[in-house]
C-alpha cells in the first residue's frame, strides 16, 4: 500500500512538550492549518496513575483530528497522534508502534523516543519541535533529527511556562529556529510542504537502530547497547545495571543493558531521589533510636536506677547532636540542586 504523504516532502512534524505544555500544544495547534499535508506526532509527559483527557483539550484547538495512537496504525496526513499515558510512541515505516519499553530520561512516554524513531523512518522529512519542560527530554532525539537533515525547532526559553528543555536544546543542538509560540506556529506552517533540499537521503546511524529496537522491547543485550559506548563508572538508578556512556556531539548519555535510558541531567536528578530517600530513612531511623533511649531512661527511673537513666538521656542527647546536620543537609535545597 502506498503512503497517502508525500515523498520529497517535510511532511513529518514531532512535537515534545513536559512541564506546561498542555497549555503551549494549545496555542500552537490553534495557528496551525488543519491542511498542510502534515503529520503531527506529539509526546506529552502524562501521568500513569489516571486517564488523560489530552485528545479533547487539544481537539478544541484544531480541526484536524486528535487521537491517541494505537499500534500498528497507518500514519495519515493531517492528522495528530498522541502518545498515551505509560507507552512509548514509536514511528516505524508507515505505520506507528506503540510499547511499553524502558523508560528514558525517567519518562515513558519519552520524547526522545519519538524523535529518534522519526529521524530514523523519514530523515530530512522530519521537523523536531521542543516546547516547554523541566530537564533535558528531547534534547538528543532531536540532535539526531538534526544529524538526519531534518530541522530543529525550539520554542523561546523566556516563552516558556518552563525554560531547561527548550534551553538544554539550545545548548546543544544546532538549532533552525527559536521562537514564541505563534512565530513556532508560524515557521512550521512554512516549512511543512516544502521540497526537500539536495542531498535528501542520508544513512540511519547504527546506533538509532539498536535505540529503537529497544524502544520496541528488544532485549538491550540482544539489541547490541553495549556497542553503543564504553561503559561508565555509574549503574543503573532503576536496575542497578552498568550504564554505558553514548556521547552525540555535545550531548553525553547513558544507557544500561536493560534498556533504560538518562540524560546527565535526569542521572543526576535521579541519583538526588536516591540520596534524599536514604536521607530520610537515615534520620527516621536515628529519630526512632532517641525515642527509645528516651523511654528506657523513664523505665530506668520508676525502677529506682538514676544513673542508668542519666546514662540513657546522655545517649538520647548524643544522637540527637549527631543526627542535626543530616537534618539541615536534608532540608538543603542547594545541596540537592540540579544545576
Amino acid at each position: 500500500m502506498d503512503s497517502p504523504l508525500k515523498p520529497g516532502k517535510r511532511n513529518i512534524v514531532v512535537i515534545g512538550a513536559s512541564a506546561g505544555g498542555i497549555e503551549a500544544l494549545k496555542r500552537l495547534f490553534a495557528r496551525l492549518p488543519p491542511d498542510s499535508s502534515a503529520s503531527f506526532f506529539v509526546v506529552q509527559h502524562l501521568s500513569a496513575s489516571y486517564a488523560s483527557q489530552l485528545d479533547r483539550i487539544l481537539q478544541s484547538a484544531t480541526a484536524m483530528p486528535v487521537v491517541f495512537a494505537f499500534d500498528r496504525q497507518p500514519i495519515m496526513p493531517d492528522t495528530v497522534y498522541l502518545a498515551s499515558p505509560d507507552r512509548h510512541m514509536v514511528i516505524e515505516d508507515q505505520h506507528l508502534r506503540i510499547t511499553r519499553g524502558p523508560r528514558e530520561n525517567r519518562a515513558r512516554p519519552a520524547i526522545d523516543v519519538l524523535f529518534r524513531s522519526a529521524a530514523l523512518a523519514f530523515g530530512p522529512r522530519v521537523i523536531g519541535v521542543v516546547l516547554t519542560g523541566s530537564l533535558d527530554d528531547g534534547t538528543a532525539g532531536l540532535w539526531q533529527i538534526k544529524d538526519q537533515q531534518g530541522l530543529a525547532f525550539v520554542q523561546d526559553p523566556d516563552d516558556a511556562f518552563h525554560r531547561s528543555m527548550p534551553q538544554s536544546a539550545i545548548e546543544h543542538v544546532e538549532t533552525d529556529f527559536v521562537g514564541a509560540l505563534d512565530r513556532l506556529a508560524d515557521k512550521i506552517t512554512w516549512q511543512v510542504g516544502q521540497d526537500l533540499p539536495l542531498p535528501a537521503e542520508k544513512p540511519p546511524r547504527p546506533d538509532q537502530r539498536i535505540e529503537n529496537r529497544v524502544a520496541l522491547g528488544e532485549n538491550g543485550m540482544q539489541a547490541g547497547v553495549m556497542e553503543l559506548g564504553k561503559p561508565s563508572k555509574y549503574s543503573c538508578p532503576e536496575c542497578s545495571g552498568v550504564l554505558i556512556q553514548v556521547e552525540e556531539g555535545r550531548i553525553v548519555r547513558f544507557r544500561c543493558h536493560t534498556g533504560h535510558a538518562y540524560s546527565i541531567q535526569s542521572l543526576l536528578t535521579d541519583v538526588n531521589d536516591t540520596v534524599d530517600t536514604s536521607l530520610w530513612s537515615t534520620v527516621r531511623a536515628i529519630e526512632e533510636r532517641i525515642l527509645i533511649l528516651q523511654q528506657l531512661a523513664d523505665i530506668a527511673d520508676r525502677e529506682g536506677y538514676p544513673d542508668k537513666a542519666a546514662r540513657l538521656r546522655a545517649k538520647a542527647a548524643m544522637a540527637e547532636q549527631k543526627c542535626q546536620p543530616l537534618r539541615d543537609l536534608v532540608l538543603d535545597t542547594d545541596f540537592f540542586a540540579s544545576d
